[in-house]
């Protein structure tokens, strides 16, 4: 691809990753605001490349799997190309491809310059693609091994590639990140059931439904009852284990990426903590936390980072 990558289209790419970002992510970029400049500027095309994904798909809609796997492909294609390509045959093969939109051509400017710093291995964000290429044709999952390969690629494969930025002392961090990224996931999942419910989608899996006694029907007519309350207590209880050994993975970041992590998580929890407060009714209103309660915990989190 022959992007234009002087200093001023180099600044152009990270300022509209960031735009991306601070729009759309606002927790995300509220803890990335504390960590050094450079790591800043990196993490963002992290971001603004999955988000950019996901909206692709969006627009393709449901009942298109044909046309998704065509645009899944072409984001195959691409980064293929901005990695070093492995054989002359690869590189004929994707020369050809081009981004979309403008918009995606900055995103991926960035990308071509984030990899001549950082090694973050290809088949991460191949996962997410192929995760966000998932809700296309899977709308219910039987149990929550399933539900894991789903959160695993469209989540935890963002925390293995900021890894690689934040940078880490052991290996084993890997892990722990990965185990951040099913707990954010799930977070998701909890807040949003009423407005996936809208779309078709349920997410919760089919043996927790069973095993609660909560039919399909409930959830898409939005009917809460203590049937419902018992299962989002047990699915809040399943993503907080998940954050707590994530968080045991911060100690082995290098020390300037632990407060920003360490803040991600526990502000992205306070999600799970408004669930609570209104007796898990996620069908009366979405629960969300607002700048202020964020500002608020900046001093106990700083507290609780390892040093």
């Amino acid at each position: 691809m022959n992007f234009s990558e002087d200093n001023s289209e180099l600044e152009r790419a990270y300022k509209y990753c960031e735009s991306v970002t601070k729009l759309h992510a606002r927790s995300f970029y509220f803890a990335a605001k504390f960590l050094p400049r450079a790591k800043q500027r990196a993490v963002y095309p992290i971001y603004a490349f999955c988000r950019h994904v996901d909206d692709e798909i969006d627009e393709i809609g449901d009942g298109n799997q044909a046309e998704a796997i065509k645009a899944v492909e072409r984001w195959r294609n691409i980064l293929s190309g901005i990695y070093p390509p492995t054989n002359p045959d690869e590189e004929l093969k994707t020369k050809d491809q081009r981004p979309k939109t403008k918009d995606q051509e900055l995103v991926f400017t960035a990308w071509r310059d984030l990899l001549k710093t950082y090694d973050i291995p290809s088949e991460l964000p191949l996962e997410l693609v192929q995760g966000v290429l998932m809700d296309t044709s899977i709308k219910r999952y039987a149990t929550f091994d399933e539900l894991y390969v789903y959160c695993y690629r469209v989540a935890s494969t963002v925390g293995l590639m900021s890894s690689e930025i934040l940078g880490y002392a052991d290996k084993i961090a890997l892990e722990y990140a990965e185990a951040m990224g099913i707990g954010m996931q799930l977070t998701n999942i909890l807040r949003d059931v009423k407005e996936d419910a809208a779309m078709g989608r349920i997410y919760l899996p089919q043996e927790d439904l069973r095993a609660f006694d909560v039919s399909e029907e409930q959830i898409l007519a939005n009917k809460f009852d203590e049937n419902f309350a018992r299962l989002m207590k047990f699915q809040l209880e399943r993503a907080r284990g998940f954050y707590k050994k994530g968080e045991r993975g911060i100690a082995y970041l290098e020390k300037d990426s632990r407060f920003t992590v360490l803040l991600a998580s526990r502000i992205y929890a306070k999600i799970m903590d408004e669930i609570e407060k209104q007796n898990y009714d996620v069908f009366a209103r979405r629960a969300h936390t607002s700048r202020m309660q964020k500002i608020l915990s900046i001093p106990g989190i700083w507290l609780q980072t390892p040093k």
